[in-house]
């Protein structure tokens, strides 16, 4: 009993420096409700293991006097996010407090093979983490994919734009190339986490993810977690068979799938963002319904499925939809008498990578002994926004 109060009192003192740094004991003792003396002896501890570093002095607020600041030792250990798409991959990697070190976006090489783009996936990583010196000190990394992902088996499925990671060998290759075990969830999700933590739904604990463009991907978090199917096919609204013949919602909301809508219909489009355009021809008036119509099903079925209070929008396509989310969302509040905020992503291209490096900080303070209650709001230190991610892209370090 008595180590075990020990390792609470530990984990609430390290979880409050996660949430609040630097701070003084008393700080600390005053915030968590832990006593001073049990404050100081779980932070010796901490600072015995070089998690914890005592640094310069701080003025309290009590009569003038002056404590030691304590803070976490942020290059201590490293945390990856990558977001492998069928068009771009992006990487990001922090510091242990979730201070973004490193931001690329590089062009996917699909012409690959699985084997081989695992190969190249664990060089890039290991590269750009080397440039800066840390890799070394790489403690955990997780990789967001297209397609459904199983929770149990991880095994990928659904994923036609990138079929390489639905092989066995895809996974089994960059594991052993990386030298460790990796956490692998759907691109979707991973997105999500990241706007909810630092991007346009930081003020929703219960919101949705929709992403539009080589494929159709969506994410569902209540209460601030992630909702995972254990065949990973929780938020796979893709599927839904709404054309003729059983043909799938994201034929109709999809770049590639626009296309081909286009060519079966005799409507001439040079990209998908021509649907969108206030000059596009009269031609594509039909096709554009019909995108507007498939839209209004994915977000009606995400409203029904958890009732968000925001679903954010990301993705090539849904750049071109920006000026009209709130005729979206008059719809929806129309045909359901309720509506979710409709939202556009804050953090641009890297939410993905971004959410996925929200993952590998998390199971790193989870094996530092924080507890999963206080997961949540973690990590909120150093803001992961599109600005600093912006800045540590032109840095030096950063692989092109």
């Amino acid at each position: 009993m008595v180590h075990d109060m020990r390792e609470l009192n530990r984990a609430a003192v390290l979880a409050e420096l996660l949430r609040s740094r630097p701070a003084s004991r008393k700080q600390i003792a005053s915030r968590t409700g832990v006593s001073p003396a049990t404050v100081t002896r779980a932070t010796d501890q901490l600072i015995h293991e070089g998690i914890v570093r005592e640094g310069d002095e701080i003025v309290v607020e009590n009569r003038g006097r002056r404590a030691r600041a304590l803070d976490l030792v942020a290059e201590r250990s490293y945390a990856v996010g990558i977001d492998l798409g069928a068009s771009n991959t992006r990487l990001v990697m922090t510091d242990l407090v979730g201070a973004p070190q490193i931001a690329v976006e590089t062009k996917t090489p699909s012409q690959l093979s699985s084997q081989e783009m695992a190969s190249w996936l664990a060089r890039e990583v290991i590269d750009a983490a080397a440039a800066a010196g840390v890799w070394s000190a790489v403690a955990h990394i997780s990789l967001g994919l297209p397609g459904a992902v199983g929770q149990g088996d991880r095994v990928v499925s659904n994923a036609p734009n990138l079929p390489h990671v639905e092989d066995v060998r895809f996974l089994e290759v960059l594991e052993r190339e990386l030298g460790m075990t990796l956490e692998v969830d759907n691109d979707a999700n991973f997105a999500l986490l990241g706007e909810q933590r630092f991007g346009s739904a930081r003020d929703a604990p219960t919101a949705a993810m929709l992403t539009l463009g080589t494929g159709l991907g969506a994410g569902l978090a209540i209460d601030g977690w992630i909702l995972q199917g254990r065949h990973g096919l929780i938020g796979e609204f893709g599927q839904l068979p709404i054309g003729a013949h059983g043909l799938h919602l994201e034929h109709f909301v999809t770049g590639p799938g626009l296309l081909r809508r286009a060519r079966e219909t005799g409507v001439v489009l040079e990209s998908p963002a021509d649907l969108f355009s206030d000059a596009q021809p009269t031609s594509a008036k039909s096709l554009r319904e019909e995108f507007d119509h498939a839209l209004r099903v994915v977000l009606t079925a995400i409203a029904v499925s958890c009732e968000p209070e925001v679903i954010v929008l990301g993705g090539g396509i849904s750049r071109s939809l920006e000026s009209r989310l709130s005729a979206y969302q008059d719809a929806l509040e129309q045909s359901l008498r309720y509506a979710p905020k409709l939202r556009a992503v804050e953090l641009g291209n890297f939410s993905g990578a971004v959410g996925a490096a929200v993952t590998s900080l998390r199971t790193m303070y989870r094996e530092l002994g924080v507890h999963e209650s206080a997961l949540v709001d973690l990590p909120t230190a150093q803001p992961l926004d599109l600005d600093s991610l912006v800045a540590v892209a032109r840095a030096p370090h950063a692989v092109a």
